[in-house]
């Protein structure tokens, strides 16, 4: 049995990999595979991809784009969820901003520097045509982290999964001003150079299993009443959010790595812009 050790948000869209996992579909291929939650998100993942002390991540599509380019030694070894990612815009509840523009000079609450909290709000400064080398940040970690940082008087924007932080909205701690979706697919499942080079047979198991399980994952009897009461969410916004989520099961084009590393350069966080092959796993 060889153990693979695999990363991901705390989030419904991972629902997937639990359940293969709990049937045992990746034992069945001599596989353990050992999944971390990792509540502080995109940027503390590549960071751990990039030290060894992951083999696989399911990561924000920007995030590790940009920590390739800086030289991650990991690859995408294929889309995850194809359709965007609604980032909901939060103020404290009892905030008098209504609005995403009355947001323009105040600082980010960001979990960590590369995250996807940090990468769209620049994504959403720029939709605003607001100066985005004015933007201010204050490290928060994550989601509980942000909850202390607005609740306590920061006067700080913190934008996090709209879904996500929905029991927030409603039990009256965050107020939402509006909400960003990614102009690309949002999440994709990516690999550490050195484990791709060892273990690529095991790592096609991996993509076969999960690709089952995603590709037929919005068929399965009451999955709406699983996802709502695992992740404490309200039935009626589950099944929004299914009806918004796509999963993917083929490799990120060549096209959108470009598009997003554009977008990317054009925001000054990356350097340059690179041939595609520097990201995909062929």
């Amino acid at each position: 049995m060889k153990t693979i050790k695999i990363i991901g948000v705390p989030e419904h869209f991972n629902l997937p990999w639990h359940l293969a996992m709990e049937d045992n579909a990746f034992e069945d291929r001599g596989i353990q595979l050992e999944w971390t939650d990792i509540p502080e998100g995109t940027g503390k993942m590549t960071q751990m991809l990039q030290n060894g002390e992951a083999d696989m991540g399911v990561i924000l599509t920007e995030g590790i784009i940009k920590s390739i380019s800086q030289g991650n030694s990991s690859k995408i070894v294929q889309e995850y969820i194809s359709s965007p990612l609604l980032w909901g815009i939060h103020v404290d509840a009892a905030s008098d901003r209504e609005t995403i523009a009355s947001l323009k000079n105040d600082k980010v609450a960001i979990s960590r520097m590369g995250s996807g909290s940090h990468l769209m709000a620049y994504i959403n400064a720029q939709n605003q045509r607001w100066n985005t080398e004015n933007l201010e940040f204050e490290i928060v970690n994550n989601l509980d982290g942000a909850v202390e940082n607005l609740t306590n008087g920061s006067g700080a924007y913190f934008m996090w999964e709209h879904f996500t932080t929905k029991p927030l909205v409603d039990n009256g701690t965050f107020k939402r001003v509006g909400d960003c979706p990614t102009p690309w697919p949002c999440f994709v499942i990516a690999a550490s150079n050195s484990f791709i080079k060892e273990s690529e047979g095991l790592l096609k198991h991996v993509l076969e299993v999960i690709n089952t399980y995603t590709a037929e994952f919005k068929q399965i009897p009451s999955i709406d009443r699983t996802l709502s009461n695992r992740y404490e969410q309200k039935l009626e916004d589950i099944q929004e959010w299914l009806s918004k989520t796509n999963w993917g099961q083929e490799q990120l084009s060549e096209t959108m790595v470009n598009e997003i590393q554009s977008r990317l350069h054009d925001l000054n966080l990356i350097e340059e812009v690179k041939d595609a092959s520097a990201f995909l796993w062929k």
